[in-house]
């Protein structure tokens, strides 16, 4: 028994010593890292272990339940966030140190502006779910919805209705306090990167709310649809993240000096409002075209083209204007397949070949 526990106490250290080689204890916490890390790493460390800030860890440690909920946040939001822009020059990719972003994190541009909504989107909806799923004491779905509907229209509410509150409300908690200085940044600059990052959070919010949608089941003889039951769901994440994308492409740069209150750059614009759901960013993006490994932009030279695409993935946009390579791959795999009595599968074998294009 005492060599059993003597094992998992040393497994633990080894655990910890390889967590503190690539995640510094002398860094600034970031939650996002969860969603990088392997199925399990986080729940066998514990709150005390994580490379978080003190604050986020005191929340992890009064509510240890919701770490599994919080890495699938962070999780789905990276995977839809390189899903959105796999095409564009701007891929998205990832660091494999903590920051899970690195320079755009802390940028200040139009893409820092999506991570920020996307990421803080995500942690809503997999809270929620969760809370859906029975999955937490503390949430679960939306009561209020139980007792109402329409008697002259055939409808009712019931089921479960997905209950945003707690999920928004942990959301708030964990990434609204969790924003990451940049290295010898003004404190002006930080003050409006803080107001940007505070408004593109609640705009990520902001979209799981507004993309609700309401599922009915009818009830009746023979499916004849006399009485229907209703519900309140979130949306599909994916659909969440074309919202975002879309309010991305519409992003409203704002003065550098926004102090609490968001307003526009352009002065002919500055009376405009700028709506709760808009993103909005203090830099102008770079190019993304060539490789910066100061800032960890790694450009496009060696990326996948779309020769007779005139969108983002096309050659002519992706590559800059720099031209592209292209080459010939063999593909051979298993075609015509029949069964034979018996018992067996016969298969020709099928070479295709294809032209790839990649930028120079």
């Amino acid at each position: 028994m005492e060599r059993g526990s003597s094992f998992g106490l040393h497994r633990r250290c080894v655990l910890f010593a390889v967590i503190l080689t690539v995640f510094p204890c002398h860094c600034q916490g970031n939650w996002m890292w969860l969603g990088s890390t392997a199925s399990g790493v986080t729940e066998k460390m514990g709150c005390p272990a994580l490379p978080l800030s003190n604050k986020l860890k005191d929340l992890c440690k009064r509510k240890p339940s919701l770490l599994p909920a919080i890495r699938e946040g962070a999780r789905i939001g990276i995977y839809e966030c390189q899903s959105q822009f796999k095409h564009e020059r701007w891929n998205c990719s990832i660091t494999s140190d903590y920051s899970v972003f690195g320079f755009e994190l802390t940028s200040g541009t139009k893409e820092n502006a999506f991570i920020q909504a996307v990421m803080a989107a995500a942690l809503v909806h997999a809270v929620t779910r969760s809370c859906s799923a029975g999955n937490l004491t503390e949430c679960s779905c939306d009561r209020s919805l139980q007792a109402g509907g329409s008697a002259n229209e055939g409808w009712h509410w019931g089921g479960c209705s997905d209950h945003l509150h707690y999920g928004t409300a942990i959301s708030r908690r964990f990434v609204d306090t969790s924003a990451q200085p940049a290295d010898g940044e003004l404190e002006a600059d930080r003050e409006a990167r803080a107001t940007m990052t505070l408004h593109n959070n609640e705009a990520g919010r902001q979209a799981v709310s507004k993309l609700m949608s309401v599922n009915c089941r009818c009830h009746g003889v023979s499916g004849s649809c006399a009485v229907k039951t209703c519900w309140k769901s979130m949306s599909s994440f994916d659909k969440i993240g074309q919202f975002l994308k879309e309010k991305y492409e519409h992003s409203v740069q704002i003065l550098d000096k926004s102090k609490k209150k968001v307003r526009r750059k352009d002065k002919e614009q500055r009376k405009v409002p700028v709506k709760k759901d808009d993103l909005v960013h203090v830099k102008k993006s770079p190019n993304y075209c060539v490789e910066d490994k100061r800032l960890g932009i790694h450009g496009t030279r060696g990326r996948q083209c779309n020769r007779t695409s005139p969108a983002a993935d096309g050659c002519n946009l992706l590559c800059c204007g720099r031209g592209y390579n292209t080459h010939v791959v063999r593909h051979v795999e298993r075609c015509d397949c029949k069964f034979i009595w018996c018992c067996y599968v016969r298969c020709r074998r099928c070479e295709t070949m294809t032209d790839v294009h990649t930028c120079k």
